[in-house]
């Protein structure tokens, strides 16, 4: 008993050790890529053999609201699609993240297939709750980001299938909040397939979200403001890979991307402030157990913006990996199947609101962008930088922060 004592301080003392130093930026890419293995891996290789349903432990929150928990696997699939998406879309290679990367992609090609064909097993939930409305948006998104990697390689019968059902979620009105951008995104890739949309759809979400717009980076939640990450969970990355679309296709956005893309900055730079210098960031609102998907827009900068100004590569990426060492060394994170568990950092049921399964969790993949970067990108060759708030509270130079006015 006393070696396993002496063990576990060891153990927790060089996690606390190796989370100050300085190691290689190569070994936080090589972290990155096996933790996305970790989480991936039991949704997929499960539903690549038509046995999600069979073999995935469904964890539901206290305050369950009694809806078909089957809605659990559309959550589960279609958000860590969006997540994973442009990592799958690298070329293959012989290194131990090219044989998980290749290993996913196979899985997710076949999970695809599964998802909307009525005779497998793993046949989603299209025609269940509405819910199906934002599972089917994540769906969707996951094809925008890696169309030749995981939208083409799909059969003709399987493509066919997604338009249908797509469009058969029409028929869902959606409320007034970030749910309009659900319909949008979706009726976004449609045109993107030269499908044709939903004109009005697509015209109303933004719209909306304009009138929304609150300043400084932030949107509104509906017509009433809230404080938690659902600018981060949402609204602005469906909104700037909507809006591209839209210009894409020469139709009318009245939120042009270049300015979705501004907001998105600013609402970056503030995002990057809110993480401490012991690398954690406040538990703050509603869904909190979607975990690092609160950083879904500084990790969609990072894959295909760049960083907002102030931001360097080092610091973002040490920050980001520093979270994650935090959140996912802590027990409880993952059930004894692999399966996410309901928490934010742990095993927390009571955190999770009357809507949350262990389903919803997979958000926190969207973190996960930065991996479709090639690993000889600036942001994974940097060197390892302090982020902004350690600079602050050690007493360094550190850039100071003024209102934005980001109306046109």
């Amino acid at each position: 008993m006393k070696h396993c004592t002496f063990l576990l301080c060891f153990l927790l003392s060089m996690t606390s050790y190796a989370q100050k130093q300085n190691f290689p930026p190569e070994a936080d890419r090589a972290y990155w890529a096996n933790l996305c293995y970790k989480i991936s891996a039991p949704v997929l290789s499960n539903m690549s053999k038509g046995e999600l349903r069979k073999n995935m432990t469904v964890e539901v929150s206290p305050l369950w609201d009694k809806r078909d928990v089957s809605v659990t696997y559309m959550e589960a699939f279609g958000r860590l699609m969006a997540g994973i998406a442009p990592w799958l879309a690298l070329p293959d290679d012989n290194s131990n993240e090219g044989k998980q990367r290749k290993q996913l992609r196979e899985w997710a090609l076949m999970s695809y297939a599964h998802s909307v064909n009525p005779d497998s097993p793993d046949y989603l939930g299209w025609k269940g709750p509405s819910q199906a409305l934002v599972d089917a948006a994540y769906i969707a998104t996951s094809f925008i980001r890696a169309p030749k990697a995981l939208w083409e390689p799909l059969d003709q019968t399987t493509k066919d299938r997604y338009v249908k059902e797509f469009k058969s979620l029409r028929t869902i009105q959606p409320p007034y909040n970030n749910w309009i951008l659900f319909r949008g995104i979706i009726e976004a890739f449609l045109a993107s397939i030269d499908e044709q949309p939903d004109g009005f759809a697509l015209r109303l979400s933004v719209q909306k979200m304009e009138e929304w717009y609150l300043g400084d980076g932030w949107y509104s939640d509906g017509p009433e403001f809230a404080l938690d990450y659902y600018n981060g969970y949402v609204m602005h990355p469906m909104l700037v890979e909507m809006t591209e679309i839209l210009e894409s296709k020469k139709m009318y956005t009245a939120i042009s991307s270049e300015l979705a893309i501004r907001r998105m900055q600013r609402y970056n730079q503030l995002i990057e402030r809110l993480i401490s210098p012991e690398g954690t960031f406040p538990a703050v609102g509603r869904s909190m157990t979607y975990r690092m998907g609160s950083f879904q827009p500084l990790a969609l900068a990072v894959w295909k913006y760049g960083l907002p100004k102030n931001l360097s590569n080092g610091g973002v990426r040490n920050a980001l990996t520093t979270i994650m060492k935090n959140m996912f060394s802590v027990e409880g994170n993952f059930g004894k199947d692999d399966f996410l568990q309901l928490g934010f950092v742990g095993h927390q049921p009571e955190l999770a609101d009357y809507y949350t399964n262990n389903g919803s969790l997979y958000l926190t993949s969207l973190v996960f962008l930065p991996l479709g970067l090639p690993a000889n990108a600036s942001f994974w060759t940097a060197p390892a930088e302090e982020w902004t708030s350690q600079k602050a509270w050690s007493g360094k130079p550190f850039a100071k922060d003024y209102h934005e006015s980001i109306k046109k």
